[in-house]
């Protein structure tokens, strides 16, 4: 195979985005070759060598295509995905994954063909800040982790955002509100550099900034195992945010805030040192380190070009999709916690919080306000069509 012939589902402003970067050719070995949307949306689309579906079933059958990426609604990511994978297809999966852990299972557990590729679009692993802080951390340089706190609230978003499409910020038509639209990509890096906790404890205002019914400001609590304690605090209600992550482990206090990671560095491991020292008020001695960073985040296209690669040349994946189930289970889990008060062991029981899940969709009555532009598809109309 001397190229990948791509389908491309969902024409929504992600799915624009790379369709607009593939056929610019910015991705080597890889040709867009199908796209499937809703009527109206493919009535703009000029290219007519591309192959046009309003079903993904009949895209994924059409045999005009070597791999699907899936940009659509979230709730669909799993139906198309399983069907996709089913067929022996390879599949590129817009975050999060699926809706909730047990969607994600299905997912994987219809990835039998371990030749094909099945990843995730988690470009924010292509970042070299949270590269570098990975690799601190995976050799050892910060010792045991003690505690983590990252604040990030640059999420900002307005009313009019939620407004623009009937299905944004709903029960039904995303699942979850900042926790499963904005921030797979932070518990994923979350989950991927600290691991999964033992126990989630989450505290959510529901519509606190927006008229929306889901959550929209959030403070979860992580304990792991070996103690360590972390802190998440995300909103898409401040202004101006904040986007400041802070790890304490034996070795110091690394920060990363405004492009750079600054490594408070003891010169002996801070437990170490309070088990010896004769000082009833003494500290470690402390170096002030500016760690250096290089090379930029390739972001989407790194992904896509991964992607890539990886089907033609085996190269290895940066996002595996199988990794996608645990950025999903900790956002449900911490929904699932404000949901009942509780705090909620992992691994979290996903047919208990589906079900619950099902309960608020099915008794939802809530109404948004309207666009000030009318438009955007109603989940519903997504719904019908795939």
């Amino acid at each position: 195979m001397k190229s990948v012939r791509l389908g491309l589902v969902g024409l929504g402003n992600m799915g624009r985005a790379h369709k607009a970067n593939i056929l610019a050719g910015k991705v080597k070995g890889l040709e867009l070759t199908a796209i499937c949307d809703l009527p109206a949306a493919l009535e703009g689309v000029e290219e007519e060598d591309l192959a046009k579906f309003t079903d993904a079933g009949d895209m994924i059958a059409s045999g005009k295509v070597d791999a699907i990426h899936i940009a659509t609604p979230h709730p669909f990511h799993c139906a198309i995905g399983c069907q996709a994978l089913e067929a022996g297809l390879h599949v590129m999966m817009e975050k999060p994954l699926a809706v909730h852990k047990a969607e994600c299972e299905q997912l994987i557990n219809a990835y039998h063909d371990k030749t094909k590729v099945f990843a995730a679009m988690f470009n924010q692993r292509t970042d070299p800040l949270y590269r570098k802080l990975k690799s601190l951390i995976d050799e050892g340089e910060l010792g045991e982790i003690r505690r983590v706190q990252w604040n990030v609230t640059d999420w900002f978003r307005s009313q009019e955002y939620y407004a623009s499409g009937g299905w944004r910020a709903t029960w039904k038509g995303e699942g979850g509100g900042v926790l499963l639209n904005q921030c797979p990509h932070n518990l994923d890096l979350f989950q991927w550099m600290f691991g999964m906790p033992s126990e989630v404890h989450g505290f959510c205002n529901f519509g606190r900034y927006h008229q929306i019914e889901v959550e929209d400001d959030v403070s979860a609590y992580f304990r792991y195992a070996n103690g360590c304690n972390a802190l998440f605090v995300t909103s898409t209600g401040e202004a101006p945010g904040v986007n400041r992550l802070e790890v304490v482990g034996e070795q110091g206090l690394v920060t990363i805030e405004g492009g750079t990671i600054r490594f408070r560095r003891n010169r002996v491991p801070m437990s170490q040192f309070s088990d010896e020292t004769f000082s009833s008020f003494g500290q470690p001695e402390v170096w002030e380190v500016d760690v250096p960073v290089t090379g930029e985040a390739g972001q989407h296209l790194e992904i896509l070009r991964n992607f890539t690669n990886a089907i033609l040349h085996d190269e290895k994946l940066i996002s595996p999709a199988v990794e996608g189930i645990h950025s999903v289970e900790l956002a449900n889990a911490v929904l699932y916690s404000a949901w009942t008060n509780q705090t909620i062991q992992l691994p979290l029981d996903s047919s208990a919080y589906a079900a619950e899940l099902q309960d608020r969709i099915d008794q939802s009555s809530f109404k948004k306000r309207q666009p000030r532009q009318q438009g955007g598809a109603s989940a519903d109309d997504f719904a019908k069509s795939f």
